[in-house]
């Protein structure tokens, strides 16, 4: 059973730099990291100590509040490094892998024997448990809480992600084997959403156990938090998981083999990517194992983990995080622009708002930067975010309502339906650079601590 759904506003941002589906590299990281700032509100507590030896699916840190949730090594090796920031804040830990891996043995599991409680408990030992985001707030998925439902979006429409049928064609037996296993830990069971450009071509509509729901339109019609809001919006005191198939691969290579496998394709894409392409990766591997891919030198290149809209500004030197798949390359926009937006004939930039000619053009892709093209200004009151948001709030008033720490109007406007990266693209096209993100992030904050 499924419904169809057309979202008539959004924008796909004609970046250029997407990854051809060959796989050209297999990366053997020397140091990968297990990262706490890959999750919302997590009080990490060390479990190991540097110079520990760890298998792949060993222990490394627990959440303070909820010490059953567990985070684990990607491989094995000796803990080489904890690195913490200000206030002694963790940051990662670090681990020098061995050359060859050894893996925790957690037991090869019929789901179809297991009930509720039995699959959680697998999730929580093995380190799987963080795959689920709860909404509202996109926080660790509590384990104490049976959820609405459990959603999955199997497209993505971000700039120059990975291809799903790409990445996942050898994984639909294992991610067939997780959404059995996930859909015992709620009511609503497992809604996945499919796009309707190649609905029926997918591997991902043979898929059984759960209620397909198949969506039309630009970005962000692949945003899962898009999607819930048009299948079942969240209302005051709900609460829905959401989970990713590069997480249901994992869950699912967890119940068949028994082993904490984080090993996936990653896209390396981006305006700077000399050849655009996948890599055989893993969770928490070094960016630099990338860097060979780069046109420029490193240091006038960013390294994202993730999309150019919300993904993690990782730089050379950082990692991979715990639930991406692709990297993006793109330059530094450090150049001084003479006229700036004023320049004429600007045929180099696309323009949401028509202000260059880079609508005559719809299917030319542009080699972007992280220019800017201005600064903050005042927050000027136009439909520019209607045009790219298609969820019916009100964003304007939300993102005004966070600015002036008001619960009440952050309640009554939508807080509880959206995430960051609901509203990247109202970022993108602000006329004012507001930092939208950064914004709507303390405001989530901010519920989180006065509504616990």
């Amino acid at each position: 059973m499924s419904n169809n759904i057309d979202l008539k506003r959004g924008l796909d941002i004609p970046i250029s730099g997407t990854a051809v589906q060959k796989t050209k590299k297999v990366v053997t990281p020397d140091v990968v990291a297990v990262k706490p700032t890959d999750f919302r509100g997590l009080l990490p507590r060390l479990l190991v100590r540097e110079g520990d030896k760890v298998l792949a699916g060993s222990p490394v840190l627990a959440d303070k509040k909820s010490p059953e949730i567990l985070f684990t090594s990607p491989v094995s090796g000796t803990v080489a490094e904890i690195v913490r920031g200000e206030k002694r804040k963790l940051l990662e830990v670090r681990i020098k892998a061995d050359k060859s891996q050894e893996y925790v043995d957690f037991g090869v599991k019929k789901v179809a024997g297991l009930d509720a409680e039995a699959v959680k408990d697998v999730l929580l030992k093995s380190g799987l448990w963080p795959a689920f985001i709860q909404r509202p707030y996109g926080i660790i998925a509590d384990p104490q809480i049976r959820p609405k439902a459990i959603f999955v979006s199997a497209f993505n429409t971000a700039p120059l992600a990975a291809c799903p049928e790409f990445v996942f064609k050898e994984e639909m037996e294992n991610i067939q084997t997780a959404i059995n296993a996930i859909s015992k830990l709620s009511d609503g069971g497992v809604h996945m959403s499919l796009s309707s450009e190649n609905c029926s071509g997918t591997p991902f509509h043979k898929l059984e156990n759960v209620t397909f729901h198949i969506f039309s339109g630009k970005h962000p019609a692949g945003n899962v938090g898009v999607q819930i809001h048009h299948i079942s919006p969240i209302l005051k005191g709900e609460t829905v998981w959401t989970v990713t198939p590069l997480m249901l691969a994992a869950i699912g290579k967890l119940f068949n083999t028994g082993r904490y496998d984080m090993s996936r394709l990653v896209a390396v894409t981006g305006p700077e990517a000399s050849d655009p392409c996948y890599v055989e990766g893993i969770a928490g591997m070094p960016m630099a194992t990338v860097a060979d891919f780069c046109k420029d030198p490193a240091d006038s290149v960013r390294f994202i983990s993730g999309d150019v809209l919300t993904g993690t500004n990782a730089g050379r030197d950082g990692f991979l995080g715990f639930h991406d798949n692709q990297v993006t390359l793109i330059k530094e926009g450090k150049e001084f622009e003479m006229l700036g937006w004023a320049k004429p004939f600007r045929t180099s930039l696309f323009s949401f708002s028509h202000t260059y000619f880079s609508w005559l053009t719809p299917n030319k892709k542009y080699n972007m930067d992280t220019n800017l093209h201005g600064g903050p200004r005042a927050f000027v009151m136009s439909d520019v975010y209607g045009k790219v948001l298609p969820m019916d709030i009100y964003p304007v008033y939300l993102i005004k309502a966070c600015l002036a720490n008001d619960i009440d109007k952050m309640e009554k406007f939508g807080i509880y339906e959206v995430l960051e990266e609901d509203l990247a693209l109202c970022e993108y096209v602000c006329p004012s650079k507001i930092e939208i993100q950064s914004i709507l992030s303390d405001g989530i904050d901010l519920m989180m601590k006065e509504m616990a």
